[in-house]
């Protein structure tokens, strides 16, 4: 029986253990908690209590612990009685349900600081009994600020400028954002209270600038700020602007005009004449004093502004003096000196535009010329190398022909040589060792020895071969004459080829069968050949310290004899 009687009990605590764990808060979920709240505003302290199976609600009640430690109750809800409020608390604390045993949250409207404190939710169930959750509520106050600006005057000393107060729960922080210089000065008072004092030396320069007080606490998410202007008052400074510099008789709507300043403004400005009243139909219009006539000279003399405002007075002189005629230039002579200064400004545009485009017109062409000198260089290297390449080609592949110039010095050589093989024998023995008189000579000089016979013909057979020698040079001649009178195109003057010259042979392309006597023949192409020698000589050289050279050619190109072009 007492095996039975322990196994009960042990199933009695396990189904209430189970009942246990299955029924709880939905919220708050712990069962002590804290929570923040501002005055003035609605509070809700949740409580809502989840029932499992066959429980069920029976109570809510609402208490608050007071600070002796007793607790107060605020609100009681029955399932069958209905909910009941009481003492202080009664219109202002109310369950947010209107079935309180399902959802027993309590709302707070206008929170107080006196509402501050420790909360408790009490639940009785059937069949599971009692359960609690306690919840801390913390009241702040978002901090009340004003900013009390003071009124200051130039040349006081040095004062409180403006003052900032600010209450909150818990305490705000005060500070100053200007570019004033000064000095912040903070106090803090019980409640919550704080103040700030800004203090400067007043300047004038400092009405209007910007003092503002930034007012911080955690309830807000940025500072507030109070916007304010400083306030300096200062006396006017009284000064007289002329409407004309040139005050003449007959100058009409003519005017002084005063210029006051001053904080602030001037409401009264008086004028003066010589310390008496102004001339007769002028007026005061404001800061301006009017004259309704033409200038006349008895109104010259010194006139005086006063201006007034509540701090101070300032006054300033002007002396007007009326001269008969005016001393500006007239409205023609103006507009003479206009027209003149643009045509000056005119005419000095058109000499810049002018010189830039002669300096861009002679820069361009400079760069077209240089250009095309660049091209005719090129041009002439080219042909030059062109050339030099075909005469160095036509020598490599014939080498009868030559260069011109060299075949010039080689043909004036052979020319020289020739020459005086056509002139007459002249001994080179001279003085005693000269033939004796009479003594007929050969072409080197030598005596001649004739004899009979046999000797005879070989002296007619050495006179044929001279003759026939002579015809041949002649023949030469004639043909490098023509050479060098008409050259090839693109090929240089060829020397004449004298491989085939032979004692014996006739020339090629030559004639010999002379239809004159041969001295006459002789006589013309001596004639000739010596003109045309002249002549070939004149065209191609020239005598320079008693040497022949080669007269200068564009296409010239000289051949060193070892080969190297010069």
């Amino acid at each position: 029986m007492e095996l039975k009687g322990q196994r009960a009990k042990c199933l009695a605590l396990l189904l209430l253990v189970a009942v246990c764990v299955q029924a709880d808060f939905v919220e708050p979920p712990r069962s002590v908690t804290s929570q923040r709240s501002f005055a003035e505003s609605e509070t809700r302290l949740p409580c809502h209590y989840q029932v499992e199976g066959d429980e069920k609600v029976v109570q809510v009640s609402w208490y608050k612990e007071l600070p002796d430690g007793t607790k107060d109750q605020i609100i009681t809800a029955h399932f069958v009685d209905g909910h009941t409020e009481f003492g202080r608390y009664s219109g202002r604390m109310r369950f947010e349900s209107g079935t309180p045993t399902v959802n027993s949250a309590l709302l707070i409207s206008s929170t107080d600081e006196l509402d501050e404190g420790s909360y408790t939710c009490h639940i009785s169930t059937f069949p599971n009994g009692n359960f609690e959750r306690q919840i801390k509520l913390t009241v702040w106050v978002l901090p009340i600020s004003n900013l009390d600006p003071v009124l200051l005057v130039e040349g006081q000393s040095y004062r409180v400028a403006a003052s900032c107060r600010a209450v909150g729960r818990p305490s705000p922080r005060l500070s100053w954002d200007t570019d004033l210089p000064g000095q912040s000065q903070n106090r803090t008072k019980e409640g919550g209270s704080v103040s700030s004092y800004y203090s400067l030396h007043p300047l004038r320069s400092m009405n209007g600038k910007k003092l503002d007080c930034l007012v911080w606490h955690p309830g807000l998410e940025k500072p507030r700020r109070i916007s304010n202007r400083l306030v300096v008052q200062y006396p006017p400074d009284a000064t007289i602007s002329p409407g004309t510099g040139d005050w003449f008789v007959g100058l009409e709507k003519a005017e002084l005009v005063c210029g006051s300043g001053g904080h602030p403004k001037p409401q009264n400005i008086t004028w003066t004449w010589k310390g008496g009243a102004v001339p007769d139909r002028v007026t005061v219009v404001g800061g301006k004093l009017v004259f309704g006539r033409a200038l006349r000279m008895n109104d010259s003399g010194l006139y005086e502004c006063v201006a007034r405002n509540d701090v101070g007075v300032g006054k300033t002189e002007y002396m007007l003096t009326v001269t008969e005629t005016s001393q500006q230039k007239g409205p023609i002579e103006n507009l003479l000196l206009i027209i003149i200064g643009a045509s000056a400004g005119a005419l000095v545009l058109i000499l810049v535009l002018v010189v830039l485009l002669v300096n861009r017109h002679h820069r361009h062409r400079n760069k077209k010329l240089e250009r095309e000198l660049n091209e005719k260089t090129e041009e002439i290297q080219s042909f030059s190398r062109q050339n030099s390449f075909r005469r160095l080609n036509s020598v490599s592949t014939d080498p009868r022909v030559q260069p011109e110039d060299y075949a010039l010095l080689r043909v004036d050589s052979r020319m020289k040589n020739s020459q005086l093989s056509l002139e007459r024998p002249v001994s080179t023995l001279s003085g005693k060792w000269g033939p004796p008189a009479g003594v007929e000579v050969d072409e080197l000089g030598r005596p001649v020895v004739w004899h009979d016979g046999r000797e005879s013909l070989r002296g007619a057979e050495m006179d044929r071969e001279k003759e026939e020698r002579r015809r041949r040079v002649e023949s030469y001649l004639k043909s490098s004459n023509m050479s060098l009178a008409q050259p090839d195109e693109g090929v240089g003057p060829r020397e004449p080829d004298l491989g085939h010259i032979r004692e014996g042979d006739p020339p090629q392309g030559e004639d010999w069968a002379p239809t004159k006597s041969v001295d006459e023949e002789h006589a013309d192409d001596t004639d000739s050949s010596s003109y045309q020698l002249s002549e070939a000589l004149t065209n191609h050289f020239y005598y320079s310290n008693g040497i022949l050279r080669p007269r200068p050619h564009s296409n010239a190109i000289l051949l060193h004899p070892r080969g190297q072009i010069i």
